[in-house]
């Protein structure tokens, strides 16, 4: 692979736009998530538009969310902010010398994925450096793989999902492009009451404080041993899961139910030993006032339905289900006023926090950490020749953790009519992923746990 250009790409306005230049806190939900740059691919085959109209559309793209053209930087409390300055987001261009099919099979790659995307800069890097970095990448058979990534405290999974679809919808309309309205006052998003009240333990939950779990460090030699495995679930694999929940339930529901049961089987838990599901909760809809479903920023938080291996195992699916929902519901108004208000009391304190987002290269046993992209609408990110062909997470060498993704194939403008779903999940050794392979079937095809 050959990166033949690399330019610092610019949104050009008409007009200036209102937060040029502004200099925009960090809001505790910023502050609250991973101070990493997270990195995924889409995949197109030929044929695909030019780079020029990638960039062009990109342009316009990302005048519309002016965060991402710019840094992170430090105030004189050494506390960061977004500085909206336009310095631009990377984007590189590079040549791969083989056919898009020798690199992807059966919706995967089977070549290594590290030269595909910008070097991740580590987060003591992360101040000064480009927020959204882009690399596309031209296969000989004219099909594109394009390198995304862009630092968390700049926006969650759902505002860059959305994000995305916008880029996508420029490069199909060109200079017809409508822009969509955003909501973009981050702090109208984390208001503490006029006496900031927290009732709930934040200090060992959101971030580091006395009585929070910590995770052990996977070292060197071990890390190497930690295995990606890819599943795939049929619609009627869902459907009979869902069977067996016997109470309405959602995709996702079931499928950490399934997950967490046959986890907690393959690890060999004790009985009495308690293990525990980092849930991420999406914020907007649940605040009061509610956020505006357009709010580009972070607003996540999180949800750990915790139970005894005994329970996990002896109860239902229906039980476990009821267990999930029962934690993500304690994620309410109440919770999330109080998250902000605790915030307030820290700051106002010149309290330094450390939020509890694992790192990369942990060790969650006996516990689990869990992402979800079902909600992503893979169909909307059509450059004009058709929605992404695959979607790739990068490899993690976090041994625990779970990525619930939606087919790249479906069609439609809802989850539920999407026909598989794909779970990630990064076990500690090839021995694990033996046992989970032979012990965690249920009346499934060879290829589901």
């Amino acid at each position: 692979m050959e990166v033949s250009s690399s330019t610092m790409l610019k949104p050009v306005y008409s007009t200036p736009h209102p937060l040029a230049g502004e200099m925009v806190p960090l809001t505790l939900f910023d502050r609250a998530t991973l101070d990493i740059f997270v990195p995924l691919i889409l995949v197109y085959p030929a044929p695909t538009p030019s780079n020029e109209a990638l960039k062009e559309g990109l342009c316009r793209a990302v005048a519309v969310y002016p965060h991402l053209a710019g840094r992170l930087a430090v105030d004189h409390q050494g506390r960061r902010f977004i500085h909206v300055n336009n310095e631009g987001v990377l984007v590189e261009e590079a040549a791969v010398p083989v056919d898009l099919a020798s690199a992807v099979t059966n919706g995967s790659f089977v070549t290594d994925t590290d030269g595909l995307y910008p070097a991740v800069p580590p987060p003591e890097e992360s101040v000064g450096a480009a927020l959204l970095q882009i690399q596309l990448n031209r296969y000989k058979c004219g099909g594109l793989a394009i390198g995304f990534s862009s630092h968390h405290q700049a926006a969650d999974g759902y505002s860059v999902s959305n994000f995305l679809s916008t880029w996508a919808s420029a490069v199909r309309q060109g200079r017809n492009f409508t822009a969509p309205s955003l909501f973009l006052d981050r702090g109208a998003t984390a208001v503490p009451r006029t006496v900031p009240t927290p009732v709930f333990d934040h200090r060992s939950t959101e971030f580091k404080g006395q009585g929070g779990r910590s995770y052990p460090v996977v070292s060197d030699p071990m890390s190497s041993k930690i295995k990606n495995v890819t599943v795939r679930f049929t619609a009627e694999f869902i459907a009979e899961l869902k069977a067996r929940v016997g109470i309405r339930c959602s995709t996702f529901q079931c499928l950490l139910a399934h997950a967490w049961k046959k986890i907690t089987v393959a690890r060999g838990l004790k009985p009495d030993e308690f293990t525990q599901v980092r849930v991420a909760v999406n914020c907007r809809a649940r605040a009061n006032p509610p956020a505006p479903p357009d709010f580009f920023g972070n607003m996540v938080l999180w949800a750990f339905p915790r139970l005894q291996a005994r329970d996990v195992l002896g109860w239902t699916y229906r039980g476990v289900v009821e267990a999930i929902r029962d934690a993500v519901a304690r994620v309410d108004a109440e919770y999330i006023q109080s998250f902000v208000d605790f915030g307030s009391v820290a700051d106002a304190n010149g309290e330094e926090l450390a939020a509890t987002a694992a790192a990369n290269g942990r060790m969650f046993c006996p516990d689990l950490e869990v992402d979800s992209s079902l909600g992503f609408r893979f169909n909307q990110i059509d450059l004009g020749t058709g929605p992404p062909s695959v979607f790739v997470t990068p490899d993690l060498p976090n041994e625990g953790l779970m990525i619930f993704l939606p087919s790249c194939t479906a069609s439609g403008a809802s989850t539920s009519s999407w026909p598989s779903r794909r779970i990630m999940i990064r076990p500690p050794s090839t021995p694990w992923m033996k046992e989970l392979n032979q012990r965690c079937k249920i009346n499934a095809p060879s290829n589901h746990i």
